[in-house]
């Protein structure tokens, strides 16, 4: 009886493991297609898909995959099919590709008739690798220029560098006990990094910034502790972490992304202290019905907290607060949330006209001050604000954006921002 009973539990296995091999072998990915692309290379492509010939068909790891095709610049949309074949199934990847040579704008203004531009142009496609590459003209008074090359998938589908080199000039004020003195600021910067993705959500960035600075003293108050003419070089060591679970339709953006850049900057000279910084975006987008998007991003930072009228962090129309005016006040912390709700107004095969309301507000820590200059009313600014957007749906970032932004806080002032791409 005993030898019976082995018989049929070994009968029942053999039958079971039968059934599964079959089933494997029929639910198989045999052919993997990519059609659609026709700038990016195939092999671009093929280099990000995770899904093999030979695995066990995973929808998961398929929409993974999607997931990260629309993410890329040069990819405005991305699908996929499952055809049930004899021996398996074949699945086609589908690409709409955007047009990537892209031109870039922004202009600035404020009631005190500050104006000031950036041009540039970029291709985030070259080669049809994903390689970035492009320069920008800025004109603060001042001219400049930016260089940038970025290859992420240089060495397969994790590994990557990015290069740059700039040179800024601006009229920056300097915050001092008597008052507000104006110098010409140069930044000269040379930066190597390397790319490294774990996965879809998680990648990192490590490198190194050589740059000069020069101050030369042009007009205002003066004080005896800061050098009205000094240059200096000075290195930083930067790392970057980012976590992204967005999901992109189109213009429409859902999930969470979070991105901490911290910097360690040593001088090479006892003009200006070596100091630390670090701030973290934390950024949430939700789909509000069929034609709505909340969008918001918060920024919470600090610095070496020295007493300093040189500090890192700026009030900056194009950074944090729109209308506000190009650097009004500088700080060693800084807390900053924007947040917006986009409504798309008219939309017709490429085009798409959307509006937007937002709030903008933030607190800074004065150079040497302490946390309780966050709740200090004069470090306070908040602008409410609206603005539009008219874009292109198959041309990367062609999303050109106007805002106004009013404040409402002491001392406020209220102004437009003109850019190219969503303010976050």
């Amino acid at each position: 009886m005993r030898n019976l009973a082995t018989v049929h539990w070994l009968f029942i296995f053999m039958i079971l493991a039968v059934t599964d091999l079959v089933w494997a072998q029929k639910n198989t990915i045999t052919t993997i297609i990519v059609q659609g692309n026709k700038k990016t290379k195939t092999a671009a492509l093929t280099k990000l898909i995770t899904v093999k010939n030979g695995e066990i068909l995973d929808s998961i790891k398929i929409e993974k995959d999607i997931n990260r095709l629309k993410r890329l610049p040069a990819i405005a949309h991305a699908y996929y099919q499952t055809h049930k074949k004899d021996n398996g199934y074949e699945i086609v990847y589908g690409v709409e590709e955007n047009l990537t040579i892209i031109p870039s704008a922004n202009v600035y203004t404020t009631n005190d008739d500050e104006f000031a531009f950036r041009l540039g142009v970029y291709e985030f496609n070259a080669l049809g690798k994903n390689i970035t590459v492009g320069g920008i003209y800025q004109h603060d008074i001042y001219s400049s220029y930016i260089a940038n090359i970025r290859a992420p998938f240089l060495f397969g589908k994790r590994i990557g560098f990015a290069i740059s080199h700039s040179n800024i000039t601006t009229l920056e004020p300097v915050f001092l006990a008597q008052g507000t003195a104006d110098y010409k600021y140069n930044n000269t910067s040379y930066e190597v990094l390397g790319l490294y993705q774990f996965n879809l959500q998680n990648r990192i960035e490590l490198g190194i910034n050589y740059f000069n600075e020069d101050y030369e003293y042009k007009r205002g108050v003066t004080s005896p502790q800061v050098p009205q003419n000094f240059d200096v070089n000075k290195l930083l060591y930067k790392f970057i972490y980012e976590y992204n679970n967005l999901n992109f339709d189109y213009q429409y953006v859902t999930g969470f992304r979070s991105i901490l850049n911290t910097q360690y900057v040593i001088s090479t000279e006892n003009v200006l202290p070596d100091f630390f910084i670090w701030w973290n975006d934390f950024l949430y987008y939700k789909r509000l019905g069929n034609k709505g998007n909340w969008a918001s991003r918060l920024r919470v930072g600090l610095a070496s907290n020295d007493e300093s009228p040189f500090a890192p962090f700026a009030v900056d129309n194009n950074l944090n607060i729109r209308g506000v005016g190009n650097i009004i006040d500088r700080g060693t912390g800084v807390i900053v949330l924007n947040t917006e709700y986009r409504q798309t107004l008219y939309e017709k095969d490429w085009f798409v006209l959307q509006s937007n309301i937002f709030l903008d507000g933030g607190s800074w820590r004065n150079p040497g001050g302490d946390f309780e200059d966050f709740v200090d009313s004069q470090n306070f600014r908040i602008y409410p604000g609206a603005g539009m957007r008219f874009m292109h749906k198959k041309i990367f970032n062609a999303i050109f954006r106007i805002d106004y932004g009013y404040g409402i806080t002491e001392d406020a002032t209220n102004g437009f921002v003109f850019g190219i791409g969503q303010y976050f």
